[in-house]
This record gives structure tokens, sequence and C-alpha cells, in this order.
């Protein structure tokens, strides 16, 4: 026992000059910890710029017609269909769009109009519509569509119900309630019977049991992208057997206008079938161009 005493002073001294390192490490960290940008400040600061971001975008409305090339699209980066949610624009969408469109993608938008209230079926039936008509101008027969909220409903009914699974390469929704959203009242309260896609969006609504009925195709690679802190959509009611999902610690809006986002998205269309990086898609500057400006 004698022997050890002499230890135990210089024992204890390391551990307390540990705990001093421990406690000045942890000093240091707290700025980062505690505002940095995976911060739950840093979250909620940068879910409220996106927000006015996406406000601001908003605001440009549904009228934004221009031209698109699609003479040179390649088999592994087919055009992509933006499909905004409910109390959307095609303005809601733009800075993805503008994204996209720089780094080389052909992307198509359509107006399903600002206060979408028809009956989700019928709004995916226009996309079939527009489907055809892009596919008719392209070298390939596949299309990428990407869906914010209620736009991820339109595409996922085209695909299951109305035979998209043979058009659509890869279906992303994001955002989107697959098992319906008790913010749905709110348009209820609002616009009542005039409002068929606000009763469709209500959990366990006769149009979303219709919608789980079966399986996905195998033909088409459906993904969802849910946002940990979005109040309109809980991360719970986009789930969708079948689908592959990811998680983002971001709001609702931030899925159409982070950046973290968007790289997630740009990986995930530029991955072949066998889950490779494909050859980065070509921006198309010449031969015959569309207009997809159309009206709701």
């Amino acid at each position: 026992m004698g022997q050890d005493d002499p230890k135990k002073p210089r024992s204890a001294l390391g551990a307390q000059v540990q705990r001093s390192s421990w406690l000045l490490r942890w000093a240091l960290d707290a700025p980062s910890r505690w505002l940095g940008k995976r911060s739950s400040v840093g979250q909620d600061l940068a879910g409220g710029a996106d927000g006015l971001s996406y406000l601001r975008h908003l605001a440009r409305g549904n009228r934004t017609p221009r031209e698109v090339n699609f003479t040179k699209i390649a088999p592994t980066s087919p055009p992509i269909l933006l499909i905004h949610g409910f109390l959307g624009t095609r303005g809601s969408m733009y800075l993805l769009e503008r994204r996209l469109i720089d780094d080389g993608f052909v992307v198509v938008s359509f107006n399903i109009g600002a206060l979408n209230v028809r009956d989700i079926r019928r709004s995916a039936f226009m996309i079939h519509r527009k489907i055809e008509r892009i596919l008719a101008q392209t070298p390939g027969q596949k299309i990428d569509i990407l869906g914010h909220s209620m736009g991820g409903l339109i595409g996922l009914y085209y695909v299951k119900k109305l035979g998209g699974s043979a058009r659509v390469r890869k279906l992303v929704m994001m955002g989107t309630p697959v098992r319906g959203t008790w913010i749905a009242l709110a348009g209820v309260a609002t616009l009542g019977l005039w409002s068929t896609s606000s009763w469709q969006l209500i959990p366990r609504s006769r149009f979303l049991d219709e919608l789980a009925q079966g399986p996905l195709p195998s033909t088409t690679e459906v993904h969802t992208i849910a946002a940990a802190r979005d109040w309109v959509v809980p991360i719970e009611t986009t789930r969708l057997t079948g689908a592959n999902a990811t998680t983002v610690p971001l709001g609702h809006s931030s899925l159409v206008v982070s950046e973290d986002v968007y790289k997630r998205l740009v990986a995930l269309l530029r991955r072949d079938a066998n889950g490779r990086p494909a050859e980065p898609a070509e921006a198309a500057d010449d031969g015959e161009h569309h207009s997809d400006h159309e009206g709701g």
C-alpha cells in the first residue's frame, strides 16, 4: 500500500488534465455545435432563409415560358419534368430548375395552377398528355419526374395508375404526403367543396387508399426525400413501401431551395440502374426547340 501512495497524486493530476483538456475542446467546439451549419439553430436559420427564397420565387407565378431543346438528350440523362405542389407555382420551383439547367439537364415544367383545387387524378392525366408530347420530340422514351409536395402524388398516380411506369425512369417525391397530411384541413376550411384536392390530401382519404393499392412498378425507380423539420408534411406521412427514402434536417420549402438537397438530387439523377454515376448531362444549345408554356 505504501508503494502505491506516491502514484495516486500523479494519476489524479493526469485525470484532471484530461478533464480540463476535454472541457477546453468542448468549449471551443460550442459555437459550431450550437450555431454551425449542422446545429439546430443553424438549420432553423437556413430553413427560414430557404422559406423566404421560396416565397420570393413563388411570386413569379406560372407564366414563365421558355424554349427547351430536346435534340441532345442522352439515354442516361432523360428530360426532367418538375411538378409543383398545392399553393405552389412554377416559380416556386425556379431555383431548382435554374440549377438543373446550369448543370446541363433538360428541364420542363407545367402550369397546373397556383390554387390547384382539381382532382389529383385529373392533374395526373394532364401530366400524362404533357409527357406524351415531350417524348414525341425526344430520341429516348423515358423521362424523370421531380414532384414537390402534392406534385409528388400527381407523379405517383401517373406512374401507378396511368401507365406512366413505361415512361418514367425515376420518380423523386420531395415532401410528399403519401399518407396524407392534416394541414389539408386548412384547405377544406377555406375552399370547402370547391377543393377536391384538399379533401384528397386528408389521411385515409378514398384517393390515398386507392393510390396505396398495389406495389410500385419495378420499371420505375422511386425515391422519397423528407424534411425532418417539415410541419406541413411530417416525415412519417412521406413513407412509401418499396421507395428509397432519404431524410434531410430542413423544412418543407427547403426541399426545392437548399443547395444541399440539390446536390443529393443531382447525385441521384446521375446514378444508373446499377448505382454507378452516369455521364453528366450536356447542355443542349442548338437544334429544334419546344415551348413549355401552357395553361392549367
